[in-house]
């Protein structure tokens, strides 16, 4: 019981002595203290104040900027879309001029896939490139358009590297299937055939339903020949 009080009691001095130590730190150290909670307080009020009288007006002038593109990109009128049309803003209008907004990085998606339609493979990457999101429809699609562009300009290895990605990415049966055939094909055809094998009857096993699962068969076939 004696040790458990000493115990205790030195528990307790070392307490006080650890509140002493902080307390001198201080009042020696009172003014940079201040400054430093100061700077921090400012720059979060100066945050909000620019989320909120700056970024968000732009962001809803750049989505109601970016109506007609949207709208052009729909009918696959590509130019218009990227360059607008003398009286409604372009992807690249949108880009330029609202940079840091949500709508500015969504232009950039646009813009990379309205140039891989165009056949300017080099542009779409660029934009492609510069497009990020969190969203799990989206995403593949952005990954399996860069995938597109590289296979476009030549590079298959790369091109299967933004496939397998796109499908990774999410795993549903809208945007997977699309992607693993793409890869399945593009594995067939630099003659990696048990791969392509393996992965065609991957679509039929985990997305039967899919357009892609349903039409697999006949690739599965013609692997399954080849390899004899």
């Amino acid at each position: 019981m004696a040790n458990k009080k000493a115990q205790q009691a030195d528990n307790l001095q070392e307490l006080e002595s650890a509140l002493t130590k902080t307390e001198h730190f201080i009042e020696e150290n009172q003014k940079p203290i201040t400054y430093v909670v100061g700077a921090i307080i400012l720059v979060a009020v100066a945050y909000l104040g620019f989320t909120r009288f700056y970024l968000q007006p732009r962001e809803k002038e750049a989505q109601s900027q970016m109506f007609m593109a949207e709208n052009y990109f729909e009918k696959d009128s590509f130019n218009l879309a990227i360059n607008g049309d003398g009286n409604y803003l372009g992807f690249l209008d949108i880009i330029d001029d609202y940079g840091m907004t949500k709508s500015a990085n969504l232009a950039n998606y646009y813009a990379g896939v309205s140039y891989l339609h165009l056949g300017q493979y080099e542009e779409a990457l660029d934009y492609l490139q510069s497009f990020s999101t969190k969203d799990m429809l989206l995403a593949p699609i952005a990954e399996g358009a860069k995938g597109d562009a590289k296979l476009e300009l030549g590079d298959s290895n790369a091109a299967l590297k933004h496939y397998k990605k796109a499908y990774s990415l999410n795993d549903n049966e809208l945007t997977a299937p699309i992607y693993m055939l793409k890869a399945a094909k593009l594995l067939e055809s630099m003659e990696k055939l048990n791969d392509a094998l393996t992965l065609y009857k991957s679509i039929k096993e985990k997305y039967p339903n899919s357009t892609e699962g349903q039409n697999v068969d006949k690739y599965i076939a013609r692997v399954e020949i080849k390899l004899g």
